[in-house]
């Protein structure tokens, strides 16, 4: 790791800690922007010394990109929702419109000069996105956003985000020598077991929101991995041996 990032890091650390003592000490709620997988790791390898309670949300069911909400709403008898907005991103005409990407939409949010950590999860369609992002960029965005790539677009602030359809996974069964998470990756995702490690070797993978490094690390029912580059899947059933001794694990995939 290059100090640059091992300074980022740390700096991260310290307004995490700063952002828990606040809420504490103020008996208050604290927010952070969103945070990626690798941020999110530096809460959980720190999460033992936040002194305020906490509570971590995405905007939607199974987003990758979180805000932490430090303050306990149970100790301080209210309750703040998070700073969260959903945005629909549509062409114009859909008719004429290109097929859009997730790097399509997040260059054309980028050259606005909109720092990351406003930004969460966008869910892309063929031609539309939904973007999730703080509440104090969501103006913003609608008013300036009117082009992706060469589409013309319109954005509009959706109510209820959390009745958006959700993205189904694909149901999957492999069979597997153990339920090690190494294993898994490489069936799962097609990887030769060499590149499924790299994936370990270079921090890109992630067991519940933290980073793993033990790719010996068996998954359990209920546990997300998440591969950067990859997509990730969640164990669904109990594995169970085949007559050839074989582990079925069962698995909800997402791409």
């Amino acid at each position: 790791m290059s100090t640059e990032n091992e300074k980022e890091l740390q700096q991260l650390k310290n307004r995490l800690l700063e952002l828990s003592d606040k809420a504490y000490m103020q008996n208050i709620f604290t927010f952070t922007g969103f945070l990626g997988l690798s941020q999110q790791d530096v809460f959980w390898k720190n999460e033992r010394v936040m002194q305020a309670g906490y509570s971590l949300w995405g905007g939607i069911p199974n987003a990758d990109r979180k805000v932490i909400r430090f303050g306990n709403p149970e100790e301080l008898g209210y309750e703040v929702p998070f700073p969260i907005t959903c945005i629909h991103i549509e062409p114009l005409q859909a008719k004429f419109a290109d097929p859009l990407t997730h790097r399509d939409f997040l260059g054309a949010l980028m050259n606005l000069g909109i720092d990351r950590s406003t930004l969460g999860d966008i869910k892309v369609g063929e031609k539309e996105a939904y973007l999730l992002c703080l509440d104090s960029i969501s103006d913003y965005v609608c008013e300036n956003l009117s082009r992706v790539r060469h589409t013309n677009v319109k954005c509009t602030k959706v109510e209820n985000p959390e009745e958006l359809p959700q993205e189904q996974p694909q149901l999957v069964t492999v069979q597997v020598a153990s339920a090690r998470i190494d294993a898994l990756i490489a069936k799962i995702t097609g990887l030769s077991r060499e590149k499924s490690l790299e994936l370990f070797r270079t921090g890109k993978v992630f067991l519940d929101g933290r980073l793993c490094e033990n790719n010996a690390r068996v998954v359990k029912v209920g546990e997300t991995v998440n591969a950067r580059g990859f997509g990730k899947f969640r164990i669904s059933g109990e594995p169970r041996r085949t007559r050839k001794g074989k582990l079925a694990v069962e698995a909800e995939v997402y791409r």
